[in-house]
């Protein structure tokens, strides 16, 4: 997608403006909802997120043609950054994943039908939408291996497949769904094409939101089992051509990982935050906070060093891609993924530690955040699979083919 140059003092006063409003807006929902069920929030967070688009913050991952700022994939990350000091923040300002990467992708592979019909309201934020690919039956780390087809008949794609971790279909009005259209395709990364599917369309089944560490969530805080029987659509609803569904995946992953490592280190720098004011201020002895003590001052010190390390990582990799594509990139995306969810875990954990019992409730965002955030580690492809595409291009260099 195209960007516009944003100056340094322009991304700036973004920055500033957009801590502000997470500050006064967004951060204070916490307290407000909680222990509420997502029918209960959604008026609340609409609230804000009309007053994100009064002040021309709305979609800030978008060209300014769609109605975005126009940043860079590193700017946007300087943002992602500040929007993930909330677990509120990316859905208030339409950032979202993941509707983040369909917006993406309907921009770039999205006929003008296509565009009028599903992105234009999604930009809006008139509605939601979810990606469909994980499957129950294979490794979610292998996507080229699924069961789901898409069959043609006359104009139409008869779909049927069974999919789980569907992010956000809970009141999705679309799911882009990867099905295998050609099974004999010579390459296996040729087999299988990306479909929208209206989620009203006959065959759709929402089975149950999958309950994550004690919380099935809702909204676009979910993830669905989903069965698809018989459902139909038109050929029309093909995104891209056929047998290009990995390829666009691809396209979106890259990119994707930037937005999630920039949100995780805004969870970290809340985290951090949250730590060290506690530490401040509760004595384990009278004039005696637990800050005096060593074990909490390594911690203040690893995580101070993690975090700011795993943001030098990511913005490097982020005008890597920006510069030269996402597929020179690639071994770098791979890097962050990886680490940077671990640097995430290490910051959690010790914040949690440092509050003691506290830590445990749900009176601070730690506990939402050790209970969602572990999956960092599993998602867009889990640590080892990284791990090992890192290995595999460093002893390439010393003649070993692994």
């Amino acid at each position: 997608m195209e960007t516009t140059t944003v100056t340094t003092d322009r991304l700036r006063d973004i920055l500033d403006r957009i801590e502000a409003f997470m500050e006064a807006e967004v951060v204070p929902l916490e307290a407000a909802t909680c222990g509420k069920t997502w029918v209960e929030i959604a008026p609340l967070l609409e609230e804000r997120r009309q007053r994100v688009k009064a002040a021309g913050l709305w979609t800030p991952h978008l060209p300014e043609a769609w109605g975005g700022l126009g940043l860079s994939l590193a700017a946007f990350g300087r943002v992602s950054e500040r929007l993930g000091r909330s677990p509120f923040g990316h859905y208030v300002f339409n950032a979202q994943a993941p509707d983040v990467g369909n917006m993406e992708i309907l921009i770039e592979h999205g006929t003008p039908a296509q565009q009028e019909r599903f992105l234009w309201p999604l930009l809006r934020g008139e509605i939601r939408s979810c990606f469909s690919m994980t499957e129950p039956e294979h490794a979610g780390s292998n996507p080229i291996v699924m069961s789901t087809t898409a069959v043609k008949d006359g104009d139409d794609y008869v779909i049927n497949g069974h999919k789980w971790f569907t992010t956000a279909a809970d009141g999705a009005a679309f799911a882009i769904v990867m099905a295998v259209t050609d099974p004999h395709a010579e390459s296996p990364y040729a087999r299988a094409s990306q479909i929208i599917v209206p989620a009203d369309t006959p065959g759709f089944r929402l089975v149950r939101n999958i309950s994550v560490m004690g919380d099935e969530g809702g909204g676009w805080a979910s993830h669905a089992e989903i069965v698809y029987e018989n459902c139909r659509v038109p050929q029309a609803n093909l995104l891209g051509r056929e047998g290009a569904g990995f390829t666009i995946a691809q396209e979106r992953l890259g990119p994707g990982r930037i937005h999630h490592c920039m949100r995780w280190i805004g969870i970290c720098e809340r985290a951090f935050e949250m730590m060290c004011a506690y530490a401040a201020r509760r004595e384990i002895a009278p004039g005696k906070p637990l800050a005096t003590r060593q074990t909490i001052q390594n911690w203040i010190a690893e995580s101070r060093a993690e975090i700011d390390a795993a943001r030098l990582l990511v913005l490097d990799t982020a005008r890597k891609i920006d510069d030269e594509g996402a597929y020179a990139a690639r071994v770098s995306v791979s890097v962050i993924k990886f680490y940077v969810a671990g640097i995430l875990q290490n910051v959690l954990d010790r914040a949690v530690q440092t509050h003691g019992a506290l830590g445990m409730t749900d009176d601070t965002p730690l506990a939402h955040w050790f209970r969602h955030e572990r999956a960092a580690r599993i998602y867009d492809g889990p640590d080892e699979v990284h791990k090992a595409r890192v290995a595999r291009q460093v002893m390439k260099q010393y003649g070993v083919r692994l």
